[in-house]
C-alpha cells in the first residue's frame, strides 16, 4: 500500500517510517507532490485538524493520507499547549524556544504537579474497503515537564518530556527505544490492527 504522510516535519516522517518498517507500506511525504496549497488547521481539537490535513493531503496527491495531530498537553496549565502546540507562544518560535516558555511557564510548580501527557490522534482517509470512511485512532504516553531540558534526540518538546517508565527524557531515549513506546507508536499499532482486521493487506 503506497500513501502520503501529510507532514513536511522530517522527523516525525522519519518516526513514522521506522514504525512501519516490515508492514509493507510505502510512504510518501508532501516534498513528493511540491507545490503543495497547506491547509488552514482551524480545528479545535486534535482529530478535527488530522481530519483536515488527511482529506487535503488526500485530494492534492489522489493517495490515502495518513495524517495526525499531536500535541503536549500540561496538567497545570489546563491541558495547555494542547492543539496549539506547534504555534505555542507565537509563529516563528524554534522547537527549543517553545520547551523554554513551557519551562518558564512551570517555575516553582513541584514535580508532583508538572505531570504532562503527549496526545496523538491520526486519521487514514480515505480507509481502504471503508467505502470512503477514515480510521480514526490514538495514542498517549504519559509523563511530566522536566525541570531542564535533556538530550539530543527527537524533536519538538522532547527535550523537556521526562518519561518515568525510561527514566529520562524522550529527547534523551534512542529513537528505536521512543517508538516502542511513542503515542505516535500507539495510534500507528492501533492503525494497523484496524487495517488487519477489516481484511485489507498491507502488502
Amino acid at each position: 500500500m503506497r500513501i502520503v504522510v501529510a507532514s513536511h516535519n522530517a522527523g516525525k516522517i522519519a518516526e513514522i517510517s521506522s514504525i512501519l518498517s516490515g508492514s509493507g507500506i510505502e510512504l510518501a511525504g508532501l516534498e513528493d507532490f511540491a507545490p503543495y496549497p497547506e491547509p488552514v488547521e482551524s480545528g479545535n481539537t486534535f482529530l478535527e485538524n488530522a481530519m483536515i490535513k488527511a482529506v487535503a493531503a488526500h485530494e492534492a496527491t489522489g493517495l490515502p493520507a495518513l495524517a495526525d495531530d499531536s500535541g503536549i498537553m500540561v496538567d497545570a496549565l489546563g491541558g495547555l499547549p494542547g492543539v496549539r502546540s506547534a504555534r505555542y507562544g507565537g509563529e516563528g518560535l524554534a522547537d527549543s524556544e517553545r520547551g523554554m516558555k513551557l519551562l518558564e511557564e512551570l517555575e516553582g510548580i513541584p514535580d508532583g504537579e508538572r505531570t504532562a501527557r503527549f496526545m496523538c490522534v491520526m486519521v487514514l482517509y480515505p480507509a481502504p474497503g471503508a467505502g470512503g470512511d477514515a480510521l480514526v485512532t490514538e495514542g498517549i504516553l504519559e509523563g511530566r515537564i522536566a525541570r531542564e531540558p535533556a538530550g539530543e534526540n527527537g524533536f519538538g518538546y522532547d527535550p523537556v518530556f521526562y518519561v518515568p517508565e525510561a527514566g529520562m527524557t524522550a529527547a534523551e531515549m534512542k529513537p528505536a527505544g521512543k517508538n516502542r513506546i511513542s503515542h505516535r507508536y500507539r495510534a500507528l499499532v492501533e492503525m494497523k490492527a484496524l487495517l488487519e482486521r477489516g481484511g485489507d493487506s498491507l502488502e
